[in-house]
């Protein structure tokens, strides 16, 4: 079992920068198996960024030029950093890693961005 803990939300305004860190009990952070996923009230749960293949990454529009996903050498912890914050980004955030056949979430923390 993999526990994955997310950590740096919190209350900004727009035009404000955050950045999310989610902390794995083990290095299951390398290849692709690396993503950012939000949800905001009353929507589904989305995307934000990944990594394909090697250290390439990439995002969804709504957030391109303006978050940037990157993890540590250990593959243990991966970051989620957020310029330019709008309040259409306010949502709950998860990390997910895969090991394996087996997918992992963290319990998610909030971002509210303040107009």
């Amino acid at each position: 079992q993999v526990q994955l803990v997310e950590s740096g939300g919190g209350v900004v305004q727009a035009g404000g920068s955050l950045r999310l860190s989610c902390a794995a009990s083990k290095s299951i952070f390398s290849g692709n198996f690396a993503h950012w996923y939000r949800q905001a009230p009353g929507k589904t749960r989305e995307w934000v960024a990944g990594f394909t293949t090697g250290e390439n990454t990439d995002y969804a529009d709504s957030v391109k030029g303006r978050f940037t996903i990157s993890r540590d050498s250990s593959k243990s912890t991966v970051y989620l950093q957020m310029i330019s914050l709008k309040p259409e980004d306010t949502a709950v955030y998860y990390c997910r890693g895969t090991q394996g056949k087996f997918d992992y979430w963290g319990q998610g923390t909030q971002v509210t961005v303040s107009s």
